[in-house]
């Protein structure tokens, strides 16, 4: 049965005792919310292809984390099947993180290129780790949450599922996929060579909500869609110059760009109680840009 939300309204945000698993927890948005649901209480695996990153990332992130809590990382490249499925089998053992409740999918590349010189190595390289990525995980973790976290305790076995059909699992979860403004939004007068991120992170807005149909009734999938914001990843691609990178958006309400920590509150609320019956959509921290120009 779907469920409804009936506890104390004071915990409807609570993520205390969670067990959340984020793919690109490295540095940037995925490190940020990985402090944020610490500090609240959960437990986190993070995941990259660069060990020193992780190891870095987890010592800052233990510096923030509540008392008792796991931080844990491991070594994967989301855009290889197998390693995904490793890496799930190690976050739900004792070893790792006892199970997954929330999925953050942090992961992403972005190269500016226009259309008359996009390198097609590495528009096969952004599909790969900005889509088919998101797919293996959702895959492998939204379908062992379906299958694990059920009120009753009842252990779904894949191996006995027809054929053609939906699972027949109802065990819940929250996966939180990572858009952006430019999932929906294209940058007018040039483009600014943005066609291979456009159409990755709008392939990842429809990816959202087919995974929402098809994980239903208790697990929901979400996106959130960030403004343009300087993380590590945009370091070489945004001026350097902070004065000179918040004149960017003088035209939108919020009138500055973002900053990681504009993600970790929709990154909460998308992975607690509050947010059960909010599921395929995308929030947008984005200053109004969406919407106002």
């Amino acid at each position: 049965m779907p469920k409804v939300y009936d506890g104390d309204l004071t915990k409807m945000f609570d993520i205390a005792g969670k067990k959340a698993v984020i793919f690109g927890g490295a540095g940037g948005f995925g490190e940020a919310i990985a402090e944020g649901y610490a500090a609240n209480g959960a437990d986190v695996l993070i995941l990259s292809r660069g060990e020193e990153k992780l190891q870095k990332a987890v010592e800052r992130i233990k510096k923030k984390a509540a008392p008792g809590v796991k931080v844990l990382y491991r070594v994967c490249d989301a855009g290889d099947e197998q390693a995904v499925i490793a890496a799930r089998d190690f976050a739900v053992s004792e070893e790792g993180i006892g199970g997954c409740d929330i999925l953050v999918n942090a992961q992403g590349i972005n190269k500016k290129m226009f259309s008359w010189e996009i390198d097609s190595e590495f528009w096969e390289a952004a599909l790969h780790t900005n889509v088919t990525s998101m797919m293996y995980t959702g895959r492998y973790f939204g379908n062992w949450m379906k299958e694990h976290n059920t009120d009753d305790g009842k252990v779904y076995d894949e191996s006995t599922f027809e054929h053609g059909k939906a699972s027949p699992a109802n065990g819940y979860g929250k996966i939180i996929n990572f858009s952006s403004v430019r999932g929906i939004r294209a940058v007018a007068n040039g483009g600014m060579g943005n066609v291979p991120y456009n159409t990755t992170k709008g392939a990842v807005e429809m990816l959202t909500k087919a995974l929402a149909a098809d994980l239903r009734p208790n697990i929901q999938v979400n996106a959130i869609g960030p403004t343009i914001t300087y993380t590590p990843m945009m370091v070489g691609i945004l001026p350097a110059d902070p004065e000179i990178r918040n004149h960017i958006a003088d035209s939108e309400p919020a009138m500055r760009i973002g900053f990681e920590i504009d993600v970790v509150g929709p990154a909460i609320f998308l992975a607690s109680a509050a947010s059960d019956m909010v599921t395929a959509t995308t929030i947008y921290p984005d200053g109004g840009l969406v919407w106002t120009s």
